[in-house]
This record gives C-alpha cells, structure tokens and sequence, in this order.
C-alpha cells in the first residue's frame, strides 16, 4: 500500500507542478513545522503545495523525503493519514502534504497526533476556506500557521497570461506615486501590443482563477465556476458541517443566488427569511456566516477595527466580480463590478469598512470613492486622504487613481 502511495505521488507531483509561482509562494517561507493552507476552489492551492514540495528537494521528483497525498483518493482509504505518516517518518520522510483535509473524517485529531509524534516531519496540507483549526478538543491554533490564499490578482492575472513580470506595490506606493507606476506598466503592456483597460475588463469577467488558462472559451470558464461555487457549498461545507441536512444546503445556494442578484446590499432580515421561506433569524444569519467562510461572500460593517467582528454587517457583496458574472441572472451593473473588485482586492492586506462619506474607509487612513472616470470628489471632500478609484482611466492625476492599478497590491 504505502508502495503505491509513493507511486501516486509522484505522479501527482508531476501533473499538478506548474511553472508559474502565485503571490503566497514567492512570499511566504513556510518555515513552520504544520502549515495549512484555505481557499476556495480553484485558486491554486494544490499547486503551492507542490511547489513547496518540489522546492525542498530541488525539484527532484524521485527525493523520498517528500509524500503529496490527495486525502479523497480511494488509496487513502487502505491507512489512516496516521499510519501514513509514520511508515513515510520510516522510510526516511521530511515533508508531506494532505491536500483537501476537510474531506477527512477527524482530520484535525489525526493531524496533531502527527504533529506531536513525529518531530522531524515538516506537515503542509490544504482545505476550503471555511475550514476551522481552532475548533473543539483538536484545536491546532498553537501548532498550526494558517495562511488564506486569493485568486489571481490583476497583477498575475497578466503574468500568467502574457508570461511578462511586474512587481507588486503597497497602497501607500499607489497612493502617493501611482503616476509614475501606471506609466511604466501601460509602456510594458504597449511593447507586447495590449490594452491595459481590455486586460482589465477580460479579468473582471474571467480571470480571477488561475484554470482561465486552461479553459479558453470564456463560456466554459464560467460554468466551470459555477459548478464549483455549486460543489463548495454541497460537498465542501456538508463536510466541514455534517449537521447540515440537504434542505439546509439548498437554501444556502438560494441565499447565494439571492445575495447574487442583490448586490451590494444592506441586509433586510426579516425580508431575506420570508423570500428564502427560512424559519428563524438565527438560521438564517448562520447560513450567512456559511456562505462568508466558505470566501463565496463578504461583508462590510461600519464599525472600527474593534467593534466590526461584533456587529451585523451594513453591507453584503459577493466575494470577486468572477461569481457575479457566473451566477446572477442579468448582467451585473458597472458600479457593483467596480466595488467588489476595490473590496476583494484591498481586503486581502487592509481592513476595509464604510465611511460615513465615500465608500470605504482602508485601515482608518484612507478614503475612496469608486466609480467611472468623470466620477468627482464631492463625495469624500471633507475627509483627508480621500481619493478616486476610477474605471475606464489608463492613467491618473492627483489623487484620482485608475482602478486597475489596485490589482498590483499582491
């Protein structure tokens, strides 16, 4: 058995290696000894584990210190992830990695019993966003670093398209020299003949996960996305909460729909439960938190840093422009494309929450309006540090920054 476990690997290995390196890869060390990766469906979360693998050992396919293991593969039902792990520590192992835990009964035990067992083993492994270290008996808090994982920024989005490198920059870059980092990215793109506002619109659409690249036709992308919002809330959450009945999980794919065709929205309770026929607030808030998780929403309050996790959110969104494009009915509007791609963006390293004046206030400092490019700054006058993130604008002035550029923040 643990024969062809290695066989698998490698194989594995081999067909989910990609040569291009997202954000968390090149920035992250995983120096820790348990390293536990979340995101959604299709961000790239299986490649960075074997990325990380193959980098430990130089990228030697053959190196026996290295195990990738697919935790819903029929083989692994032979052993338990424990046993696996101690013949692997046997064989001489270093580093291994559990790819979708969530799909593992008792994962977590299993987990800190190796954790605890076996010292020399480096331990990666991977699940959906909405998976849960700290809860009950098994919480991996203390021996666990969890880091989320984004889809593609734009800044990737046109790496991987255009196989052309960009640097990344921090809003404070952006904010105080965006002049002179847009001039230098349009002359980049101009040199291979592209339109930074055309890139832009293909990736609102269809380039926040990295499989865009391997499904052409922007139709099947969409679908493919569909069925993977579909299959997260039916397979991924139903793992992570068993208690969930089917009835339960059908009307949180009506509460995404719903959350789909209303966005940005202030949630009216009381009105969602009756149109969702759900039977009390607390079910329907619960489904929420759900849906918030799982990374297929977000949500935005208006209190500070503080009180935020404490209060009912203000407004809901969905969680990239990608979703709204694959499950809302119509056509979604410019300014709800627009805000949920500044909220997805800037939320990955800043706290975000809404402002009495703009639209959204990031780590307390700074102000913005989102909108077109003859949008004004009536708005956000009375605040310092207000500024315009405008679409349809290749280059800013002043404080009126093209939205685009905010794809550069990762």
């Amino acid at each position: 058995m643990f024969e062809e476990l290695i066989r698998l690997s490698r194989r594995f290995l081999k067909i989910k290696n990609s040569p291009y390196r997202r954000y968390l890869i090149r920035t992250t060390d995983f120096d820790h000894r348990m390293t536990i990766i979340v995101g959604q469906r299709g961000v790239g979360k299986t490649t960075t584990l074997v990325q990380h693998l193959l980098d430990c050992v130089n990228g030697d396919l053959l190196d026996p210190r290295i195990l990738y293991l697919q935790v819903d593969h029929f083989q692994m039902g032979l052993a338990s992830m424990y046993e696996i792990a101690e013949q692997f520590c046997l064989h001489g192992g270093q580093w291994i990695a559990f790819d979708e835990i969530h799909k593992y009964p008792d994962w977590s035990k299993e987990l800190k019993s190796i954790y605890d067992t076996f010292p020399e083993l480096n331990i990666l492994a991977s699940g959906s966003s909405a998976l849960e270290i700290y809860r009950g008996s098994h919480d991996l808090t203390r021996r666990a670093v969890k880091y989320q994982m984004q889809g593609l920024s734009f800044r990737e989005y046109l790496e991987l398209t255009h196989q052309i490198d960009f640097p990344w920059y921090s809003l404070e870059d952006i904010c105080g020299s965006h002049e002179k980092i847009t001039t230098k990215i349009i002359d980049r793109l101009e040199g291979i003949h592209k339109k930074v506002l055309l890139e832009f619109k293909h990736y609102l659409k269809s380039g926040y996960y990295p499989y865009f690249s391997e499904l052409k036709n922007e139709a099947n992308y969409l679908l493919t996305l569909e069925q993977n919002l579909h299959t997260t809330i039916e397979s991924d959450l139903s793992s992570i909460h068993p208690q969930l009945s089917g009835n339960s999980l059908a009307k949180i794919k009506q509460l995404l729909i719903f959350v789909a065709n209303s966005v940005p929205f202030i949630p009216n309770w009381n009105k969602i439960r009756l149109a969702l026929d759900i039977g009390d607030l607390r079910t329907l808030k619960s489904y929420f938190q759900h849906l918030e998780d799982a990374c297929l929403i977000r949500s935005v309050s208006r209190g500070t840093k503080k009180l935020s996790q404490i209060e009912s959110p203000s407004k809901v969104y969905m969680d990239n422009p990608n979703q709204l494009f694959a499950i809302a009915s119509e056509q979604p509007e410019k300014g709800t494309i627009r805000e949920t791609y500044f909220l997805n963006t800037l939320s990955q390293n800043h706290h975000i929450r809404l402002p009495k004046n703009g639209d959204f206030c990031v780590d307390d400092l700074y102000y913005f309006e989102v909108g077109g490019r003859k949008k004004t700054f009536h708005q956000v006058k009375t605040e310092n540090n207000a500024f315009l993130a405008c679409d349809d604008l290749e280059f800013g002035v002043g404080n009126k920054i093209p939205l685009w550029l905010f794809g550069f923040l990762y």
